[in-house]
């Protein structure tokens, strides 16, 4: 199996990379297009601004590679809001691989926007990620921005304030919210879970 990540420029690739290593995979950081293309499997992990990065994924001409992967796919943090249609974080074109908009989180009394800390899921379906994890795990979050936990392609549901997608799968392409690389064995769990998918 060959696994890529791509190169998107966020600051957390590293960390993803070396996740994957100790869970037995050989990822590959790249931003080559036929090196993502060949790939068994893509990972497309995210820290920061949508805008800025579809600019890079743009510049890096990357866009059109990533619309039409038929491999299965794993968008992470930000990685899972450049699936969908549009942000608001800076009124951003996204890829368009998943119907919806990207919204900025209400907050409210007393939270902290961005939402950084440690959420359980609320589970809406079976799904080949959510094998051999606990109902009642734990995943770190770092997000100020949110797709909607309404419609066909949440898979699960967190909250803070607000529900808001945690997880999502449409066709071949599959994200979450949370980092799963800083996520401790529930992490661990998903990321072999889309390996094996």
């Amino acid at each position: 199996m060959t696994l890529a990540v791509i190169d998107s420029g966020g600051a957390n690739l590293g960390s993803v990379v070396q996740a994957l290593n100790r869970i037995g995979a050989e990822a590959v950081l790249t931003s080559d297009a036929a090196t993502i293309r060949g790939a068994s499997r893509v990972i497309l992990p995210g820290v920061g601004a949508a805008a800025w990065a579809m600019g890079a994924l743009r510049d890096a001409g990357l866009v059109e590679v990533i619309r039409g992967l038929e491999q299965p796919v794993l968008g992470i943090c930000l990685g899972l809001q450049l699936l969908f249609e549009r942000s608001e974080e800076g009124d951003a074109e996204c890829l368009g691989l998943i119907p919806g908009r990207v919204r900025r989180l209400a907050g409210g009394d007393g939270l902290r926007l961005p939402h950084m800390g440690w959420n359980q899921l609320d589970w809406r379906r079976d799904d080949p990620l959510s094998r051999g994890i606990d109902s009642d795990a734990w995943f770190y979050f770092v997000h100020g921005y949110a797709a909607s936990a309404d419609g066909p392609p949440c898979v699960a549901s967190s909250e803070h304030g607000e529900r808001f997608a945690a997880i999502v799968r449409h066709r071949n392409f599959a994200a979450c919210q949370f980092h799963p690389e800083k996520s401790a064995g529930p992490g661990r769990q998903l990321l072999r879970n889309f390996l094996d998918s």
